[in-house]
């Protein structure tokens, strides 16, 4: 898959560890409860952040983005509980966290600095409105 969207790829690519991650809790540990809320939360990430690409407004992308964030930031936790509870070991769990982390960090950085930007050009609209 080629994007042109730093973050759209970084993404897709971690909703593929994610469903093998699947794949991997469900044939040898069958555990299919907490895989299916980690597959869930972990592949909408990506899947928000495509339709954020085609958003039909800037807060209509902020809309988007924030529920890829807050997407993320359910997959941390579904990835802790996992670890905590020796459904993954430490080497796994290191690795997937800290690309779960290093994307809600970036996430929430596009969110913020989308509706910095936002509120920067509606104060200058208003002004030159008035």
């Amino acid at each position: 898959m080629t994007q042109d969207n730093p973050i759209e790829e970084r993404t897709y690519k971690f909703a593929l560890r994610i469903v093998k991650a699947y794949k991997y809790l469900s044939k040898q540990h069958s555990e299919y409860v907490l895989s299916k809320q980690l597959l869930r939360s972990g592949t909408s990430i990506g899947a928000m952040m495509r339709e954020a690409k085609f958003a039909q407004s800037r807060a209509d992308f902020v809309n988007k983005a924030s529920i890829a964030l807050k997407e993320a930031n359910e997959t941390l936790y579904w990835i802790e509980l996992l670890h905590d509870s020796e459904y993954i070991d430490d080497k796994t769990f290191k690795s997937i966290h800290d690309e779960a982390h290093e994307i809600t960090s970036i996430l929430a950085s596009i969110v913020r600095t989308t509706k910095e930007n936002s509120d920067k050009f509606d104060n200058k609209t208003n002004f030159l409105n008035s």
